[in-house]
């Protein structure tokens, strides 16, 4: 509230000021307009300053410096060159207007690599950050487990996405075919769910190779500039950064290692989905997608069953789990409860409670 009202005070000195002085020979009631514009473009530039980080500052003050001493040495090229005149100081304003933008955004842009840790003093705290880069891929944005993943928290750093895979998630929205629009759509709505992600720092960059024509390995490039992990769940990609040496974040193998840890011996209840390759196996699936092949089971396809695990296999695909079932164990409990071959045994009655029913052939009379 303190800062707003600073803010305010600060636009109504301007406007006055402006009032008072009339810097630029209008009404004083023109010049206090322009005034109050005026304070309010500096409080608007400096809401938005708040927001960048201290090596964009820096990167864009070293290279507005750099931009305008090279304006410099233009203008003297322009003053010896061309005669003086209108054309001449139009060339200089240019010319300086010009190199100092374009010091501006390419330091503020490049500031993110500079490590300030290095220089010590108050910036020894600075951490170095080049390795929390994280660059999405255009099939895990799609695929859209990323932003689960990052709303648990276990996601941390930069997460950079690059403008050429925003454009190809944008063709693949614009697509003729129904399946890669909705995909697209998607996507684009899985970067939405991470942009609202608190204490998540999403990061457009504008950095592309236009030498390169595939996507693949314009990431790879972008990884290597930046120092950076590639998220991504494509199989050849994958292997493709990791001959290039670099560090790749595969979705599918975090998935496959917090499956549930299976071990030989231990008893699970499946429910017996269809049949297997191989004689009398039936096959089975796990909640999150884990193939179970049960031995002896084919009789039992469409019913739930108790079965002893015999081995877990890891493959490339995800992890396979065998079984056995075991016929004779599960029938021999309820036949040992109740069998329907068990003949009724009688039991003696003693006391008095109970009443005895006398024989059809004998005659009872009092006394005897």
């Amino acid at each position: 509230m303190d800062i707003v009202l600073v803010r305010f005070l600060f636009v109504i000195v301007v406007t006055i000021t402006c009032f008072l002085i009339q810097p630029f020979g209008r009404p004083a009631l023109v010049d206090a307009g322009i005034g109050g514009v005026i304070g309010a473009a500096i409080v608007l530039f400096e809401w938005k300053l708040r927001t960048v980080s201290l090596k964009r500052l820096i990167g864009a003050a070293i290279g507005s410096i750099l931009g305008i001493c090279g304006a410099y040495l233009f203008a003297l090229v322009i003053r010896n060159s061309v005669p003086p005149g209108n054309t001449q100081s139009f060339l200089q304003i240019l010319v300086m207007l010009l190199m100092a933008y374009v010091g501006l955004i390419v330091g503020a842009n490049k500031g993110d690599l500079l490590n300030l840790a290095a220089l010590g003093g108050i910036f020894g705290g600075e951490k170095q950050s080049k390795k929390s880069y994280k660059i999405l891929d255009t099939s895990v944005i799609i695929d859209g487990r990323i932003a689960d993943i990052a709303e648990t928290g276990f996601l941390d750093g930069i997460i950079v996405t690059p403008q050429f895979v925003l454009r190809e998630l944008q063709l693949v929205a614009d697509s003729a075919d129904s399946l890669k629009r909705n995909r697209g759509r998607r996507g684009l709505d899985i970067l939405q769910r991470l942009q609202k992600v608190a204490n998540l720092q999403i990061q457009i960059v504008e950095d592309d190779f236009p030498a390169i024509r595939e996507v693949d390995l314009k990431l790879i490039e972008l990884a290597k500039m930046y120092e950076g992990k590639i998220i991504t769940n494509d199989f050849n990609l994958n292997k493709v950064a990791q001959l290039q040496g670099v560090e790749v974040l595969n979705i599918n193998e975090l998935a496959n290692s917090l499956k549930p840890i299976v071990l030989p011996g231990e008893t699970m209840r499946v429910f017996i989905l269809k049949e297997g390759k191989e004689y009398n196996q039936g096959v089975a699936y796990l909640d999150d997608g884990t193939m179970v092949v049960v031995d002896n089971a084919r009789k039992m396809i469409g019913k739930t069953i108790d079965v002893s695990v015999t081995s877990v296999l890891q493959t490339t695909a995800g992890k396979m789990i065998f079984g056995k079932w075991d016929e004779r164990a599960t029938f021999s409990r309820p036949a040992a409860a109740t069998s329907p071959h068990t003949p009724a045994v009688a039991v003696p009655v003693t006391g008095t409670t109970t009443a005895a029913v006398p024989s059809p052939s004998v005659e009872t009379k009092p006394g005897v």
